[in-house]
C-alpha cells in the first residue's frame, strides 16, 4: 500500500507537470498552485518511500484528497477565476488521487501488530485500547470519504456540460465594453470575446477539449451601433457557423465567471496564445 501510494503521488504530480508545461503556468494563481502541487507531490512521494511512518502516509493521503477537492471545486464553481472542464487528463488525475488516498489511508490506519492487552490491563483502560478504537473509526471515516469523493466525481462529471457547436441561425449581438480600461468586444451579456493566434481567417484549429475551454461564438453577427470593424462567418467542422471579427474567429472563455472579466487574455493554452478582442484589432 505504501509503495502504491507513493507511485500514485508521482503519477498525479506528472500529470500536473504536463498540464503546467503545456499552458497552465500562464493562468494567474492557478499556475502557481500547479507548481506547488507538483513539488509537493514529488516530495511527499519520496518521503513515503523513505519512511514507513503513519504520519507521513497520512500527510500524503490528505494531500491527494485536498488536490481532488480543488479539482472538483474548479469543475463545478471555478477556483480563483478559473473554470475547469472535462478532460481525459483531469479524469485520470482525479481517479489516481482517489485510489492513492485509499492506499495511503489504508497504510496509515493499518491494524497494529501487537497483541491486545490482557483483561487486567484493559480494565485499567490501557492506552492501546483507545488507540485501536480510534483507528477503527478512522478506517470507517476514510472509507466514507473515498466513496463520497468517487460519487461526487461521477455526479459532477455527468452534469458538467459540454460546449454546443450546433449551427444556429439566431442573431448574436456583439458590442464593445470597457474591460480593465480597454475597449473590448463582448457578447450581449458583457462577456469578453477572444481570438486565437494559430487560427486563420476562415479556419479554427480549436476543437475538442480546446473548444470546451474556449466555446466558439456561433450564429449570425448583429453588431451594436457603437461597433466598428469587419464581421464575417465560416463553417466549422460539424456545420456550426462561427463568427469572425476583422478576420479572427471569436470565442468566449470558461474562466470568465462574470461580465467585465478578461481572465483569458495572453494565456498560452491549448496550443497557442489567446488575446482579448480589442476594437479594430
Amino acid at each position: 500500500m505504501r509503495i502504491s501510494g507513493s507511485g500514485l503521488l508521482v503519477a498525479t504530480a506528472v500529470i500536473h507537470l504536463d498540464l503546467y508545461l503545456t499552458g497552465y503556468r500562464t493562468i494567474p494563481t492557478i499556475g502557481w498552485l500547479f507548481l506547488l502541487q507538483i513539488i509537493s507531490g514529488f516530495a511527499l512521494s519520496a518521503a513515503v518511500i523513505a519512511s514507513d511512518s503513519r504520519l507521513v502516509s497520512t500527510a500524503g493521503a490528505g494531500f491527494l484528497m485536498a488536490t481532488l477537492v480543488g479539482f472538483l471545486l474548479s469543475l463545478r464553481i471555478g477556483l480563483f477565476g478559473f473554470r475547469e472542464v472535462r478532460t481525459t487528463a483531469g479524469l485520470a488525475a482525479a481517479l489516481i488521487e482517489i485510489v492513492g488516498f485509499v492506499a495511503l489511508a489504508a497504510f496509515a490506519l493499518r491494524p497494529y501488530g501487537q497483541e491486545l492487552p490482557s483483561e487486567s490491563m484493559a480494565q485499567e483502560r490501557h492506552p492501546m485500547i483507545g488507540l485501536r478504537g480510534a483507528m477503527r473509526v478512522g478506517r470507517w471515516l476514510a472509507g466514507v470519504l473515498a466513496v463520497q469523493a468517487g460519487l461526487s466525481l461521477a455526479v459532477l462529471w455527468a452534469i458538467t456540460g459540454t460546449v454546443s457547436t450546433n449551427a444556429g441561425a439566431s442573431n448574436v449581438i456583439l458590442k464593445f465594453a470597457d474591460v480593465h480600461g480597454v475597449s473590448v468586444l463582448t457578447n450581449a451579456r458583457g462577456y469578453t470575446l477572444y481570438w486565437f493566434a494559430p487560427d486563420s481567417p476562415s479556419k479554427s484549429v480549436c476543437y475538442g477539449t480546446c473548444a470546451a475551454y474556449w466555446p466558439p461564438v456561433v450564429g449570425k453577427p448583429a453588431a451594436a451601433p457603437n461597433v466598428v470593424g469587419k464581421f464575417g462567418t465560416f463553417r466549422r467542422s460539424g456545420g456550426a457557423l462561427q463568427i469572425t471579427y476583422n478576420n479572427h474567429p471569436l470565442y468566449t472563455y470558461v474562466g470568465d465567471s462574470s461580465p467585465g472579466q478578461a481572465n483569458g487574455n495572453r494565456i498560452n493554452l491549448n496550443g497557442g496564445v489567446w488575446y482579448e478582442m480589442r476594437m479594430s484589432s
